[in-house]
């Protein structure tokens, strides 16, 4: 029998916790005089009660440390528990947004997703907007915690690879998974506070440029305008880009860059593959609008690079409508929201790694074709890939395609057309926020869906971030077998 007085705990904790972050939209929304503040004050009320109540009910049982089971259950239990709470500014505040309307957007926002339900952003008091943008801003620390600290050990879709990189490569510099998620949060909280000086250097206000480098570095995308990142251009576009690219590197290189090691960065694989796909994928894209479309050289640069940074990364912004570019181009958007960024950052979907080492897979087996006796060893960042990464990585894709499809299946039974219901579940799955179409394009939302599709899409995007075999994993027997 699986003790869950642990998990109770930590989820507990962390719920209460979320209260005592609800007092800054409070502050905010007090010095807007809207009155709309009270919201934020019922809300942190009832969460830290519960969240207290749970953690005290279970405080007998923490023994300071998890086994892999209850690994598994809390990880996953706190991607439910925190949007349950999370939603509940947006029902009792200006939104007034019903339980699923409201889990929807929650959930979308700690899960770094960026879909979003809500019209009429332009209006909303600024506590309301801030909760979004903290939301995701909490959601992308917490996944890059979870995905360094917690799937090596669990070895979810092949993470183990980075077991030994996240803790015995760092030798006496970083010698608990406590300070490597400590030096990651200094990393993360710097990012933020340079993309806000940035923002604000080239015309934000402050405000705008506190909630949007919230949702930048957490490659989230919840923007403060109905036209998303459409509102802003010009050099705003090239930062907003530079800083998606740094939140989708891997963060454990940043805290071996503070700490004087500067050369694992520049050659890691998974940086040089994803920065390198970028740079391609641009100078298409500059070429097909500059070709096809009346666009100069510049503006078709400056939105190729924005819009595939955005949705390669899985932030989600939108600059320009990108469903008028044409077939092509619009092909392109939906494989290249299934690449993702580098393992370790706030980056989602399938990652980049993962592609770099199926492709070596191939390869190798390709090689055997050739010359039956020879040995063929897949390799990742020079290193003999092992047969139990290899077979994760490819249960993974497995997975992640036979989810997409099912997801898919279901949205159309909710009466969906096809466009909307496959780009829904991509979008869902990899967490990348606006997909294809007119509804849920990127002029448009997620508002008119029914409330059968928003569920199914927020289960999307819960297995989507937790990377899939966390959640499945609870569905089998022998998970819960003693």
């Amino acid at each position: 029998m699986i003790d869950l007085r642990p998990v109770g705990y930590v989820i507990g904790l962390l719920v209460a916790i979320l209260s005592l972050i609800m007092v800054l939209p409070l502050l905010v929304d007090i010095a807007e005089g809207r009155g709309h503040w009270t919201a934020f004050a019922e809300s942190a009320v009832l969460t830290f009660l519960i969240g207290g109540l749970v953690a005290l009910a279970c405080q007998n049982g923490n023994t300071g440390s998890l086994t892999l089971q209850q690994t598994f259950l809390m990880t996953c239990g706190v991607w439910l528990a925190l949007p349950v709470f999370g939603a509940l500014p947006l029902m009792l505040g200006e939104t007034q947004l019903g339980f699923t309307d409201a889990f929807f957007e929650s959930m979308s926002g700690l899960t770094t997703t960026g879909s979003t339900v809500i019209t009429g952003l332009d209006d909303l008091p600024k506590g309301i907007l801030l909760w979004r943008g903290i939301l995701q801003w909490l959601g992308g620390i917490g996944i890059i915690v979870f995905a360094m600290v917690f799937l090596p050990e669990l070895r979810v879709g092949g993470m183990q690879i980075f077991r030994s990189e996240a803790f015995d490569t760092m030798g006496k510099i970083l010698p608990r998974a406590t300070a490597i998620a400590w030096q990651i949060s200094v990393v993360y909280v710097g990012l933020t506070m340079a993309c806000i000086m940035t923002y604000l250097a080239l015309g934000m206000d402050a405000f705008d440029a506190t909630v949007h480098a919230l949702t930048t570095i957490s490659t989230g995308g919840f923007s403060n305008y109905d036209a998303s990142f459409g509102v802003f251009s010009g050099p705003m576009e090239y930062a907003a880009s530079i800083f998606m690219v740094l939140a989708a590197l891997p963060f454990v290189r940043f805290v071996q860059l503070i700490n004087g090691h500067a050369t694992p960065l520049w050659r890691d694989t998974q940086v040089r593959a994803f920065l390198g796909t970028i740079a391609v994928l641009t100078v298409f894209t500059t070429i097909v609008l500059t070709t096809i479309f009346p666009h100069h050289w510049e503006q078709a640069l400056r939105e190729g690079l924005f819009n595939i940074t955005s949705i390669m990364t899985g932030t989600g912004y939108a600059s320009v409508d990108y469903m008028l570019w044409g077939p092509l181009l619009i092909t392109m958007f939906f494989f290249i929201g299934l690449i993702g960024g580098c393992a370790g950052s706030t980056a989602c979907s399938t990652k980049i790694f993962r592609y770099q080492i199926l492709i070596s897979s191939i390869r190798a087996q390709l090689r055997r074709t050739r010359y039956p006796h020879g040995v063929f060893q897949p390799k990742f960042d020079n290193r003999p890939i092992s047969e139990d990464v290899l077979n994760s990585v490819m249960t993974f894709f497995v997975f992640f395609v036979v989810t997409l499809g099912l997801i898919a299946v279901a949205l159309t039974l909710t009466g969906l057309d096809f466009v909307t219901a496959l780009s829904g579940a991509a979008t869902a799955v990899a967490n990348v926020g606006p997909g294809l179409g007119d509804i849920i394009g990127p002029s448009g939302n997620f508002s008119t869906l029914n409330d059968s599709a928003k569920w199914i899409l927020s289960f999307a995007m819960w297995i989507g971030r937790l990377e899939l075999m966390a959640v499945f994993a609870l569905f089998t027997v022998q998970f819960w077998r003693a």
